[in-house]
């Protein structure tokens, strides 16, 4: 009897389940997003076979992954390597049927009598009654007012048998109502259209545009004629105006064209693209450096309080990486810093860590040795660890010193271990975000470039600046970017791996 009662269970919980992913897939498909629909509908079907059909039984614990690498991994890699062939930008996001009938919508007030309007309660919507010059009255259906999008409603004359309306709001509630009545455009039953203008009346208004031929629009109060480019992905005048809003259209290779040969995106890529290598390689080296060296000392059996000096070394790890940051960027503030203090105290100098250019890439690798030392240091004592007692005690017999000790046995008896983690902390390093973001924003910035770019700019943050912070907002040309940094990283990882497999086999 449990079981049944557990199997129907499960069985509702599968329906209920599969009845939201189809009422979600009808909503995407009617938003107007006839592929992602499909693609949804896809998923849906392999999930019901794949968790019904006997023969797919081994895939349904694979299956919630698998599903969970395509959505967060391979459909974010494969949008934004589609976007960086396009010229997706700040003045190019909608689509081009969407671009055409934003100019269909727009609308003009044109000379003719003005309608007084007054706005009546019809239950939790209104209903708006306008009256000509002459005395017709006429009202519109019930209307939420949402703000959403424009929305075309007929009215139709008042007649003795309509229900009465309410008593017209106040001043307070049509104004808070006035962002949404501007969305309304008004059909009277003579073909006329009407929208609001001002608080107490409605006036004719005419579409700007009306559709020509071969795509092109005519302007109805010039006569003027735009066509689409759909080169450039501009409606353009005769006059080679371009008339935003643009629409996206496909550029081939440009972007990655833009990026190595034009002169003012390939400097500062070039120049970002090298420092980028000297942060990530310098870090590992000092993280390292720094971390093996405190892993050394800390296995010394003669020194007391070793567990005390763990934990106190081992604190930058546990605390959280952006508070750290934000602690040094107060520290090393050039005008109140206890730093700047101390030196200006000492030696009477306080260095321009923010606004010097080498000063400042010292300064971010001084934080980020802080932030990494502590896990290469847990990595290399569990190393340590597994080194046989026997070999020192081999190497003191022959008086080797500690010196000969550690660069004769413990270094490379971890370096191929560690190796495939050095890698992978150079990957980390190569798309810091964070630690650029925070510290210094990636300035100063250069002085010779059109795009935002600085001299502690990594990769991965002049791509963010140049995608957010730049006044054309060049998605395109940013997710371009993105795909050479993903191809520079998927090199490493595929080092990565070669090496790890090299050091499995050998170990077999």
């Amino acid at each position: 009897m449990g079981r049944k009662l557990e199997k129907w269970v499960l069985l509702a919980v599968a329906a209920v389940l599969l009845l939201a992913g189809l009422f979600l897939t009808y909503k995407i498909y009617i938003a107007g997003q006839p592929l992602l629909a499909l693609v949804c509908l896809a998923i849906l079907g392999t999930a019901v076979y794949v968790y019904s059909a006997v023969r797919a039984y081994a895939f349904r614990y694979l299956f919630p992954g698998l599903l969970a690498a395509v959505v967060f991994v391979l459909f974010p890699l494969i949008y934004t390597f589609a976007i960086g062939f396009t010229n997706f930008s700040s003045k190019n996001l909608l689509t081009y049927e969407r671009a055409r009938q934003y100019f269909l919508d727009e609308t003009y007030t044109v000379d003719g009598d003005r309608l007084a309007f007054t706005l009546h309660r019809d239950g939790n919507a209104f209903r708006i009654r306008l009256q000509d010059e002459k005395g017709g009255t006429f009202v519109t259906p019930a209307l939420a007012l949402k703000q959403a999008e424009p929305v075309s409603v007929d009215a139709h004359a008042l007649a003795p048998s309509d229900p009465p309306l309410t008593e017209a709001v106040d001043l307070k509630t049509l104004i808070q109502n006035l962002k949404a009545l501007k969305q309304v455009a008004v059909k009277l039953p003579n073909g006329a259209a009407a929208s609001v203008e001002g608080l107490h009346e409605f006036a004719p208004v005419r579409p700007l545009y009306v559709a020509g031929a071969e795509g092109a629009l005519v302007n109805q109060q010039d006569q003027s004629v735009i066509k689409p480019n759909f080169t450039t992905g501009f409606f353009e005048s005769s006059t080679g105006e371009q008339i935003k809003p643009g629409f996206k259209v496909g550029i081939g290779w440009a972007n990655f064209k833009h990026i190595f040969t034009e002169r003012s995106f390939s400097e500062p890529f070039l120049r970002i693209f090298l420092w980028t290598i000297i942060f990530s390689g310098l870090t590992v080296v000092f993280t390292f450096g720094v971390g093996v060296v405190l892993a050394v000392l800390l296995n010394w059996e003669a020194l007391r309080f070793r567990g005390f000096y763990r934990v106190m070394l081992f604190l930058p790890y546990a605390v959280p990486g952006f508070i750290s940051i934000l602690v040094f960027k107060g520290l090393f503030n050039e005008n109140f810093g206890e730093l700047n203090a101390m030196l200006n105290m000492l030696f009477g100098v306080r260095p321009a860590w923010f606004s010097d250019p080498l000063l400042a890439k010292v300064m971010l690798l001084i934080v980020n040795t802080w932030l990494g030392y502590p896990y290469m240091m847990v990595l290399c004592m569990g190393l340590i660890k597994a080194i046989p007692a026997d070999l020192y005690e081999a190497s003191a017999i022959a008086g080797a010193g500690p010196l000969t000790n550690f660069f004769r046995i413990t270094l490379p008896l971890i370096a191929r271990p560690i190796m495939p983690l050095l890698i992978s902390s150079f990957a980390f390093n190569f798309n810091n975000f964070v630690l650029i973001s925070l510290l210094t924003g990636g300035r100063p910035d250069f002085l010779d470039t059109k795009v935002p770019a600085g001299t502690t700019d990594l990769l991965v943050s002049y791509t963010y600046r140049i995608a957010f912070e730049d006044s054309g907002q060049n998605f395109g040309l940013a997710a371009a970017i993105s795909t050479v940094i993903f191809v520079m990283v998927a090199i490493l990882s595929l080092v990565n791996l070669r090496l790890t497999k090299v050091t499995q086999t050998e170990t077999r």
